[in-house]
């Protein structure tokens, strides 16, 4: 599996190439820049770019908007986002198109190897991560004017692993319940949030993730 790494730290570059590497990922480019990444891409064509959304040389939103662009030019070319902190907006963005093949981390998950690397394949495959911490936000903000102050707090804990991107065997491993319990509480979910009912795991994440960000 190729990948595109853009960090313009270069201790974390290296180490995001180093860490992709000891799990069998080939690096097809490890750039710095917008400019870079916008080459990588469309030369490389790599299976997923891992890309800081803050690049040179304007260190605002550069990486995610060459990303986007890929998107564009690209339909469902895999991007996972790493930021230093919960945007959004950062979000939005990347689930505006409906493809799937997309994921959005803190940085702080990469010390995570195992989670970072989860999510890398993931997205990878054309599915969904989604940082917990902006889940957690896109719950609170509109658990007080929304359906969703209606789900009970077992139903709140599910639907935040389901918008991660897991499937309902890794609910269920997570909470320490059967299949059966987690399709009953999804159900109820998708009821009380007026979405309809879909076994597509990407497509269940982005519909929900879709609804929590209207408004």
């Amino acid at each position: 599996m190729r990948v595109v790494v853009a960090e313009d730290l270069f201790l974390l570059r290296d180490g995001l190439v180093r860490l992709l590497e000891a799990h069998g990922f080939e690096i097809a480019a490890a750039v710095e820049s917008g400019p870079e990444l916008t080459r990588a891409l469309a030369e490389m064509k790599p299976d997923v770019a891992v890309v800081d959304v803050r690049l040179p040389p304007s260190f605002t939103d550069e990486g995610l908007q060459c990303a986007l662009a890929a998107r564009g030019k690209t339909p469902g070319l895999p991007v996972l986002v790493l930021s230093q902190h919960v945007e959004q907006l950062y979000a939005r963005e990347l689930l505006a198109d409906g493809n799937g093949g997309v994921g959005y981390l803190l940085k702080d998950r990469v010390f995570d190897a195992d989670q970072f690397i989860d999510a890398v394949r993931r997205v990878a495959t054309g599915g969904t991560a989604m940082d917990p911490q902006v889940i957690s936000q896109l719950l609170s903000r509109h658990s007080q004017d929304r359906p969703i102050g209606g789900l009970t707090p077992r139903e709140l804990e599910v639907m935040g692993l389901m918008a991660q991107g897991r499937s309902n065997t890794a609910i269920a491993a997570q909470l320490f319940v059967t299949e059966r319990a987690v399709a009953k509480h999804t159900s109820n979910i998708f009821g009380k949030l007026g979405l309809p009912p879909s076994d597509d795991d990407n497509r269940r994440v982005l519909a929900v993730l879709a609804y929590l960000d209207q408004g």
